[in-house]
């Protein structure tokens, strides 16, 4: 499981990203049979307003049929699969609301407030995925990164984009179809490639503009049509700091849902130093190994250490280790 019980000062980094890992079988083949899915003995994941419920420190709060939360819940079920031996649905309840909610905080970078429903027990609320990634089973993470994926694309793609018409939910939620044209529509995943840039003892980290103080990451930027991953990189790298880019070797990915791309981690060498900024970053700079260290220890005067689960971490955690060198 990927925990973060880890002695003071010790910095946690799962074996592989949060999000990448599976869970049991997604049963693709029954989405379209409503007859076994409505048999089906399932337990229920809630999320509000994209943030799924957890129960204790470090599980998600599934519920049965009955749980006081399904009297807000949305129409639709969405069917992830089977896990454990049990049915996996998820249903949005976004339209519950609690008393002094405060939507600032709400849209904020990150909302570190914690909502509980006066019916469930204490120990439940509904948490901002990113703040609990890592606490959870890497199965459980998974489940709750797609169900979050899915949701938004069913709010944000409600029409057709060929006819105009409204669009109804289909196949248990991995779908949308037209009334009025017949098309169909998947969800949508961004591809956007991330990467640790390299060269010697040092790596290249930029920091965007409106991010928290003292946070920087790998550089990453989206994959545009027609180009290839590798290409992207190159693209992005020289784009966003000026830095010429050589050899660029793939390491990992990890399902983003914020609100819904595949991230593609990547180790690429740079060919020179000199950094020219464009307008998308407000700062980038290189850092040593030394410094590095020191940022993940939470030490560094300046740079706080990236967020844990977030595949940046991964990338700089293999490069401290060793493992990524260009």
């Amino acid at each position: 499981m990927n925990r973060e019980s880890t002695p003071q000062g010790h910095y946690h980094v799962p074996a592989e990203p949060v999000f990448a890992g599976g869970w049991e079988d997604r049963l693709a083949e029954l989405r379209g049979d409503l007859a076994a899915l409505d048999a089906m003995d399932a337990t229920v994941l809630p999320l509000w307003r994209g943030r799924p419920l957890l129960a204790g420190p470090d599980a998600l709060g599934w519920q049965g049929a009955d749980s006081p939360l399904m009297v807000h819940a949305r129409p639709e079920r969405l069917f992830l699969g089977c896990h454990d031996g049990r049915a996996r649905l998820a249903v949005d309840v976004s339209s519950w609301e609690p008393p002094g909610l405060d939507r600032a905080a709400m849209a904020s970078f990150f909302d570190a407030q914690e909502y509980r429903h006066p019916a469930l027990p204490a120990d439940h609320r509904f948490t901002d995925l990113r703040g609990a990634m890592v606490r959870l089973d890497p199965a459980d993470a998974a489940l709750a990164s797609t169900a979050r994926a899915l949701f938004n694309w069913h709010r944000t793609h409600r029409f057709c984009s060929a006819c105009g018409h409204a669009s109804n939910w289909a196949q248990a939620g991995w779908e949308r179809q037209c009334p009025a044209c017949g098309a169909k529509h998947f969800p949508r995943t961004d591809p956007v490639v991330i990467m640790l840039v390299v060269r010697g003892n040092r790596v290249l980290l930029g920091r965007s503009p409106g991010w928290p103080e003292g946070m920087y990451s790998a550089l990453a930027g989206f994959v545009e049509p027609g180009e290839s991953l590798e290409a992207a990189v190159r693209r992005e790298v020289r784009e966003e700091t000026g830095v010429a880019v050589g050899a660029v070797r793939y390491v990992a990915s990890q399902p983003w849902p914020w609100p819904s791309s595949l991230m593609l981690g990547f180790v690429a060498q740079a060919e020179g130093e000199v950094i020219a900024l464009d307008d998308e970053l407000e700062d980038a700079r290189w850092i040593t190994r030394e410094e590095m260290v020191s940022v993940m220890a939470g030490q560094h005067p300046a740079l706080r250490r990236p967020r844990r689960g977030a595949i940046a971490q991964f990338l700089l955690s293999e490069w401290l280790a060793g493992r990524l060198e260009g």
